[in-house]
């Protein structure tokens, strides 16, 4: 989906664990690898996206590691928490929000979309390897979702 606002536009990612190992994919736009995920589109909200940009873009059923109260509550939606928020470059003076959602696959049997050139399911060692040339705060994600998938 293109930009729909100048300056800013909200997303999603989701940074999902198999056996200790995070599945990431090789975008051509940017030439970069990055967790699953994508813009919010005008007629969901954050956790549709999680959800349609996960069966789009490696068709995996998962455990999403979040919360929400579990309560009737008439005209509210609760939705669930991401476990990170950030705002980052994409294609500077453009930048998106991004709610991070990690989740627990069921089977590493993810299918790689036409949107993407690969998929690799990467350790903690791996994301140290110059090949992926992963930033910060991608390392932070994938260490912390690794983290948060075994101890669930």
């Amino acid at each position: 989906m293109p930009h729909i606002h100048e300056l800013y536009d909200f997303t999603i990612s989701v940074l999902v664990v198999y056996e200790g190992k995070v599945l990431f994919v090789h975008h051509p736009r940017y030439d970069k690898w990055l967790g699953i995920g994508g813009h919010i589109e005008l007629d969901e909200d954050p956790e549709q996206a999680l959800f349609r940009e996960i069966a789009e873009e490696c068709g995996l059923e998962v455990d999403i590691l979040s919360s929400k109260p579990h309560i009737e509550s008439p005209d509210t939606k609760f939705i669930l928490t991401p476990n990170y928020v950030d705002n980052h470059e994409a294609n500077l003076p453009h930048r998106h929000i991004s709610f991070i959602y990690f989740a627990k696959a069921r089977s590493n049997k993810a299918v790689l979309s036409d949107e993407h050139l690969a998929m690799e399911w990467l350790s903690t060692e791996d994301l140290e390897n110059p090949k992926y040339n992963l930033s910060p705060a991608l390392k932070f994600y994938a260490t912390d979702a690794i983290r948060l998938a075994a101890a669930a």
